[in-house]
């Protein structure tokens, strides 16, 4: 083998790692090998290519920019996916570059003005050809074999969200959630280049490769997307700090809750609920289920339910009524659900739910993820894999019973009581006969008193069954967390309701 001269050889040395990359196959590995070493340099804000003129177009202005999906990615040669891509300007002002792999050979996709439809806009100055994407979307075969719907899309920060069978677009994923409702403000991480491979005629399954970057982290992930009548992405990561966060969060879901059944109907609203999710629900490691509705609270509340190696937890909708919602417009009746399947152990550490108060139904106002008990030193890789479901039916998550419905009310007569009415639905307690035996277990925590033996009726109409108890605050203001399950004799018949009541 011929030996390099030694300044040909030090000039390979130096190259940055992107000079090399048209030279090397591209998969995680190498991927990953570019988030460590991006990670050992110092963070830079990517430089602005946007023009001026297209940050300042109107909401109105911008939504008249459209994708020409004639010139969508592999709508040629008919493959079982095709790829569309979002225009920069307004609210997105940090485009991505994105690529296509074929054969494990990487390929910029130049942004092309050809590729639009500007609508009534007027382009007004020169768009630069190396400006890239705000960000694209996949599309499928989902709901009709002649017809290819909007799957998934990637766009803005490291923000992604998905579509099942029959599902209207509602809760977002992210890739990482950094200091999250922590006191010196939160930190949102970017994906700052796409690589998504080609697709094999009749492929059952699209995978993307997304570079995160930050002030603090640098990050590899792979999203190998498989739609359905539940949608899943098996997401694979690696991150690297460059200095350790406060908070870290894995497989961070976000949603919006304005109002609900738990929480009364909005005077203001002629909606009896407006929400993407209704609960949060967690597998414990221990294999208990447990289910938080969500709230639209005062002021921001921190919920932290600790697992020594969870199985699973996520932002569900579960209320399907249409005449709940009576919306023709948002669809809320069809949002996915989101949840999270840890591939492997992930040790100890919490699920944690952030609820924040919000007016309107345009913010996302909660968010849960998963924060490890413990990082490794800053720079040192850390790992993680998980299966993210987008989903309409629970499909057995959870097993046995499940918290149909939450409601409160004032107790005629008597201040400061509080009666909370649980029902508890599924197909055992469905078929099962009015039952003496089934019992309700309630605890409540500090701040209160259970103030009567909690009452349990089978709801004829529904078949659900009915766990009646008043609550006695102690005036000492403090948030009451409480649980309740259904049992007969030693058999746990449901999941655990748990509520985080302010008086």
């Amino acid at each position: 083998m011929k030996r390099l001269l030694p300044g040909l050889a030090l000039a390979l040395v130096f190259l940055p790692p992107m000079a090399r990359a048209a030279d090397e196959l591209f998969d995680f590995e190498v991927l990953q090998f570019r988030a460590k070493t991006l990670a050992m340099q110092p963070y830079q804000e990517p430089k602005q290519r946007v023009p001026d003129w297209l940050l300042k177009l109107n909401y109105d202005q911008f939504r008249d920019i459209r994708f020409d999906p004639m010139r969508a990615w592999w709508r040629a040669e008919q493959l079982p996916f095709h790829l569309q891509f979002f225009h920069p300007g307004g609210l997105f002002s940090k485009p991505v570059q994105i690529h296509e792999v074929i054969g494990r050979k990487e390929r910029k996709i130049d942004f092309s003005p050809r590729l639009f439809d500007y609508g009534h806009n007027k382009l007004s100055g020169r768009i630069p050809s190396d400006m890239g994407f705000a960000g694209f979307r996949l599309h499928a075969a989902l709901n009709r074999p002649d017809y290819y719907d909007e799957l998934a899309v990637f766009l803005g920060a490291s923000y992604f969200r998905a579509l099942g069978k029959g599902m209207h677009y509602g809760l977002s994923a992210r890739g990482l959630a950094l200091d999250t409702a922590e006191p010196g403000g939160e930190e949102f991480p970017a994906f700052e280049q796409f690589w998504i491979e080609r697709p094999v005629a009749g492929a059952k399954s699209v995978t993307v490769y997304a570079l995160l970057n930050s002030p603090s982290v640098a990050g590899a992930y792979r999203f190998i997307i498989t739609p359905g009548v539940e949608t899943v992405m098996q997401v694979k990561a690696a991150v690297y700090c460059r200095k350790n966060p406060k908070v870290f969060g894995i497989a961070p879901l976000t949603s919006m809750f304005a109002h609900g059944e738990n929480t009364g109907w909005s005077s203001n609203d002629f909606r009896p609920e407006v929400h993407d999710s209704d609960g949060l629900l967690m597998e414990t490691g221990a294999g208990e289920w447990i289910w938080r509705p969500l709230v639209n609270p005062r002021e921001v509340r921190l919920s932290s339910f600790s697992d020594p190696s969870p199985r699973g937890f996520g932002l569900m909708q579960r209320d399907r009524e249409f005449g709940h919602y009576d919306d023709l417009e948002a669809y809320y009746h069809q949002r996915p659900s989101a949840w999270v399947e840890p591939v492997g152990g992930w040790g100890p550490g919490v699920v944690r739910l952030v609820e924040l108060p919000s007016p309107t139904e345009t913010n996302d106002n909660v968010v849960a993820f998963w924060v490890p008990a413990q990082l490794p030193p800053a720079g040192e890789p850390i790992a993680f894999e998980y299966r993210l479901h987008w989903l309409m039916d629970p499909a057995g998550r959870p097993p046995a019973g499940h918290v149909s419905s939450t409601r409160q009310a004032s107790v005629l007569g008597q201040p400061g009581l509080r009666r909370f009415v649980v029902e508890f639905d599924g197909r055992y307690l469905n078929q099962e006969p009015s039952d003496p035996e089934i019992k309700a277990v309630v605890s409540v925590g500090g701040g209160a008193r259970l103030a009567a033996e909690s009452l349990v009726q089978k709801n004829n109409f529904s078949g659900a069954w009915r766990a009646v108890f008043e609550v006695q605050p102690d005036n000492s203001g403090r948030p009451v967390e409480m649980r309740c399950y259904l049992k007969k004799g030693q058999h746990v018949l449901t999941e655990t309701w748990s509520y985080l009541w302010n008086p």
